[in-house]
Formats: structure tokens, C-alpha cells, sequence
């Protein structure tokens, strides 16, 4: 007779470890919103001092586009931010023109615009900096 309350305080537990994965994931999902929203706040500031429309930052893909177009990159550029590995190399080296184009260094791409994004373009869009021109079409 001992196994039956034991059985049933098993599932009284298994309940209740069900519940608190639900509600860390519903934490993980409020923070990973939060920083959605951050990002999108940031690029939407970044894309209006290029003058580039804001709500780009949006549409899937178009953003890339127009991001690679502030950075001074040519638009099949967006194909190889499909390649696996490519894309990595790709997204250090406009972060890099994107910085550059504000007047920042390559430091400041690398570390707050690629490893840091949210905050590097919080930083870009709401800082003090002015949109030089497209920095990659600047070395041509």
C-alpha cells in the first residue's frame, strides 16, 4: 500500500515541475521580447538618420537590403548573409561600415554592433552621431 501514495505524490510533482517550465519559459520569452523591441527601437533610429525609412527594420530580408545600402555594400550582398559561416564574416564586415559611416571606428562596429547589437544601435541612433555617408562606397 505504500507505492500508491507514493505514485500519486510522483505526479503531484511532475505538475508542479510543469508549471515552473512554463513559467520560466514565459520569462525567457518576456525577456527575449524585450530585447526584440530594443533592437527594433535602435535600428528604427539608425535607418531614419540615414535616411532610410524606418519601418524597413520590419520586413524580413528588405531590412538587410537597406542596411547593406546604408554600409555602402551592394545588394546581392543578402545572398551570402544565406550562407552558413559567410554570413558571420558578412554581418563583422558591415557592422564595421555601419560604424564607419557614423564617424565610429571599427572597434566600435565589432564590439557594440555585431557582439552587441541592441546597445550599439541604441547608442548609434540616439547618440550625438551624424550619418557621414556609406563608408564602404568611400574606399572604392
Amino acid at each position: 500500500m505504500t507505492t500508491v501514495p507514493a505514485l500519486l505524490l510522483q505526479q503531484d510533482l511532475s505538475g508542479a515541475g510543469g508549471a515552473a517550465l512554463l513559467g520560466m519559459g514565459l520569462i525567457f520569452f518576456l525577456v527575449g521580447m524585450a530585447v526584440a523591441v530594443v533592437f527594433i527601437i535602435g535600428m528604427w533610429k539608425v535607418f531614419t538618420k540615414a535616411g532610410q525609412p524606418g519601418w524597413a527594420i520590419l520586413i524580413p530580408i528588405y531590412n538587410i537590403y537597406i542596411l547593406l545600402k546604408i554600409a555602402g555594400r551592394p545588394g546581392w550582398w543578402v545572398l551570402l548573409c544565406c550562407i552558413p559561416l559567410v554570413n558571420v564574416v558578412v554581418g563583422i564586415l558591415v557592422a564595421i561600415d555601419i560604424a564607419k559611416s557614423f564617424g565610429q571606428s571599427a572597434a566600435f562596429g565589432v564590439i557594440l554592433l555585431f557582439l552587441l547589437g541592441g546597445i550599439g544601435y541604441l547608442i548609434l541612433g540616439f547618440g550625438n552621431y551624424k550619418y557621414v555617408g556609406p563608408a564602404a562606397l568611400a574606399r572604392q
